[in-house]
């Protein structure tokens, strides 16, 4: 480690992902690029099951640990995330192994050679593997795509995929408003506005079915669009 080395700040929400929080937090530590310095901040947002036992058992896997008695939601966890974050880049990273943290070092190359504003993990342009999920939810990504792609003149193919990595000072956590899964497409809003270079990388996909544990739900795609109209009006 050097002191030219760019610190990355990665933040995991959790809720009640007992199964597999251990394995996404050893993934990290054996399989992230030594070219840049890290921190791993996991935000426990409620959990009934044994994630915060585990987790309290296992200190050595992260470097903060915040925990909320009760949970108030994937945006309000993201939000206490970045206000102790120290990194000058912020990348999120789920709890329950739908991403591959040796993803990350894709992202830590682009970093390392561009200096972007903003990077963004593809599903549709994967690179090993993508698990085939429901029809409607993959159009209904496409639409929320589309929409952004043109407010924002931009050219991704995957915005929702919520593996994302950016400048955290092209962002003001304190004037975040939303709480729930639209607050991705609020943050997005924010910094496409503020920066000027933009990435996007391939990723592999194992994504979960609602039986498996899959939190978002079809009628969060209202809340995104509202967020990503309004984001350009502001």
């Amino acid at each position: 480690m050097t002191n030219s080395q760019i610190l990355l700040s990665i933040l995991i929400p959790t809720l009640n992902e007992e199964k597999t929080i251990l394995n996404v937090l050893n993934r990290i530590s054996n399989t992230i690029d030594s070219s840049i310095n890290y921190e791993v901040i996991v935000i426990n947002d409620g959990s009934t099951d044994n994630t915060l036992k585990l987790l309290e058992q296992n200190k050595n896997l992260y470097n903060q640990l915040i925990t909320n008695e009760r949970n108030y939601g994937k945006g309000s966890a993201v939000k206490k995330g970045l206000e102790v974050s120290q990194g000058k880049y912020i990348f999120f990273q789920d709890a329950d192994l739908e991403y591959d943290p040796l993803d990350i070092n894709k992202f830590i190359k682009i970093i390392n050679r561009f200096k972007p504003d903003l990077i963004i993990g593809s599903r549709f342009n994967y690179s090993e593997y993508t698990r085939s999920y429901n029809f409607l939810n993959k159009l209904g990504n496409e639409l929320i795509t589309f929409i952004f792609n043109l407010l924002y003149n931009t050219t991704f193919t995957d915005i929702y995929s919520c593996y994302a990595c950016f400048k955290k000072d092209l962002l003001d956590e304190g004037n975040l408003k939303t709480k729930g899964f639209e607050q991705h497409a609020e943050i997005l809003c924010k910094v496409i506005k503020k920066g000027e270079k933009f990435y996007e990388v391939p990723i592999s996909y194992n994504g979960r079915t609602h039986k498996e544990g899959k939190k978002i739900k079809w009628y969060h795609i209202f809340k995104v669009i509202t967020t990503i109209i309004l984001g350009k009006l502001k």
